[in-house]
Formats: C-alpha cells, sequence, structure tokens
C-alpha cells in the first residue's frame, strides 16, 4: 500500500513538473513578429556599386580572424534598400495595428519585388494577417 501511495505522489509530481514546464515554454517563444524583425535586423542593405572591385593578399601577411571566409559559415542575407525600406515600413504598420494597411503594404511589395529574398516573409505575413483580422 505505501509503494502504491508513494508512486501516485510521484506520478502527481512529475505532471506538475510537466505541465509548469510546457507552460514556461509557451511563454518564452517569440511571436511571429518577433521573429520576423529580428530576420530583418539582421540583413545588410545591399548598395548599388557601379566600380569594380579586386582584392589581393600577400602570403604571410597578419589579417584578422574575422576576415577569414569559412565555407558552410553563415553569413547575413543582403537585400536592396528599397526592398528593405518597403518591408519595414508594412512591418511598422502592422506593429501598430493598423492591419488593412499593412495587408496593402506587403501585397506592394509581393508585386514590385516577387524574387525578392524577403517575398516567403512577406507571404507568411500576409497570411498572419489575414488570420488576426479574421479574430
Amino acid at each position: 500500500m505505501k509503494i502504491f501511495i508513494t508512486l501516485i505522489v510521484f506520478a502527481s509530481m512529475s505532471l506538475n513538473f510537466q505541465l509548469s514546464w510546457a507552460d514556461e515554454k509557451k511563454d518564452n517563444s517569440p511571436s511571429f513578429w518577433d521573429k520576423l524583425r529580428a530576420k530583418i535586423e539582421q540583413m545588410a542593405p545591399q548598395k548599388k556599386v557601379t566600380s569594380t572591385t579586386a582584392v589581393g593578399g600577400i602570403r604571410g601577411a597578419k589579417m584578422a580572424v574575422d576576415d577569414v571566409y569559412w565555407k558552410g559559415e553563415k553569413v547575413p542575407q543582403a537585400v536592396n534598400t528599397d526592398e528593405l525600406e518597403a518591408f519595414t515600413k508594412a512591418m511598422t504598420l502592422a506593429a501598430s495595428g493598423d492591419h488593412a494597411k499593412a495587408q496593402a503594404a506587403f501585397s506592394e511589395f509581393v508585386t514590385k519585388n516577387p524574387e525578392s529574398p524577403l517575398r516567403k516573409d512577406a507571404d507568411l505575413a500576409l497570411a498572419q494577417l489575414k488570420v488576426s483580422n479574421s479574430k
């Protein structure tokens, strides 16, 4: 009987721990907009360069470790400055709660920039805005 009571107490404690851990996990996860904002902040605007440049190196020359290219190293994705401004404007509208204007801005972005690296994010943002408007 003592073993049975001990097992029930242990099972209830385990269940409470799992439930509290699941609640903490849900509360700490960033929202869709937070993830998108973080991605945009990591993107580097790509400037249009009209001149050609070349880089040379001298064998044995000292260089910083940051200057070394490692195959497969993740680098920030570059995007056109105009595209980044339009996307950021649409995100600002969504963050301010003006979902109708944000939808229009994201739709315009998709129309004007169909080959943009931000296209998939704009489509996801449009879907997210449609869901929040239907509530």
